[in-house]
């Protein structure tokens, strides 16, 4: 009979060697983003669109279906470009939580792309100098109700985005417009989801909302991004103008500008 000593030690070696290799330890939990894309005049989907990881500068192609994945993304924000002939190219940024598999749609515009003017035909000189052609560009106006957003934008002190650029940016929610501005995070460790703080903030206290020019601190984090026509941030005291300078000015104050604006009083009779 062997002894039952020639027995157990062959088996723990064999435990110690399963433990010892990477199949013993916990797999790491990648995360990953599939999707598709889509022309957003006809809702069909795009083959052959480039989408490029810009994080790593891996890339991938879209099938027939407009479809495409990525595996093994770690968490935190990831940003895609999406590139094809015809269409603009377009932005999508991400904030993956550990292990998690997450769906998007993205909708390219043909209609965006300007087509370049043709050259002016050549004026005949006769001594006279020709200079060089300036072009001169203004900000178009948003109208009269954005009138206070336009004042406070050209002092520059804040920092401003409008419905256009949320559009190419390509942001699915509203925390993905102002995500990536100078001074801005996102706090994710309350577990209740991500929360948009200003780094310069005390104790990380959350910013002030101002929705049409009134207080929501409820609504506005959660205003959906179809509804946004422009946003103001000031991430700290000293770049919240005077009519938002009120005492949680040190957390930072978001401005947040709707298309339907605030709620119409009724006159009363």
């Amino acid at each position: 009979m062997r002894n039952p000593r020639q027995i157990l030690i062959p088996l723990l070696g064999a435990a110690a060697m399963a433990l010892a290799s990477p199949q013993g330890h916990a797999q790491r939990r990648d995360g990953r983003l599939s999707g598709s894309v889509l022309d957003k005049s006809t809702q069909k989907p795009l083959g052959g669109v480039t989408v490029v990881n810009l994080l790593d500068g891996k890339s991938t192609l879209t099938d027939s279906a407009g479809a495409f994945r990525f595996e093994k993304l770690p968490a935190g924000i990831v940003r895609f470009l999406f590139r094809v002939e015809g269409f603009p190219q377009q932005g999508l940024v991400v904030a993956l939580a550990q292990g998690e598999a997450m769906l998007r749609t993205v909708e390219m515009d043909s209609s965006k792309v300007v087509a370049a003017a043709p050259p002016p035909p050549p004026t005949p000189t006769s001594g006279v100098q020709q200079l060089a052609l300036v072009t001169v560009a203004e900000t178009p106006s948003l109208g009269p109700r954005f009138a206070n957003f336009e004042r406070r934008r050209r002092t520059g002190a804040g920092q401003y985005v409008v419905r256009a650029q949320i559009e190419q940016m390509g942001a699915n929610v509203f925390s993905d417009v102002v995500r990536t501005m100078r001074g801005v995070t996102l706090d994710c460790s309350g577990g209740r989801g991500c929360g948009i703080r200003m780094v310069r903030a005390p104790m990380q206290c959350p910013p002030e909302y101002i929705v049409d020019d009134n207080v929501d601190n409820v609504f506005g984090p959660n205003v959906p991004i179809r509804d946004i026509e422009a946003v103001e941030v000031y991430t700290g005291a000293a770049d919240v103008p005077g009519e938002y300078a009120g005492r949680n000015a040190g957390c930072g104050v978001i401005v947040i500008w709707t298309r339907s604006g605030p709620p119409q009083r009724k006159k009363k009779k």
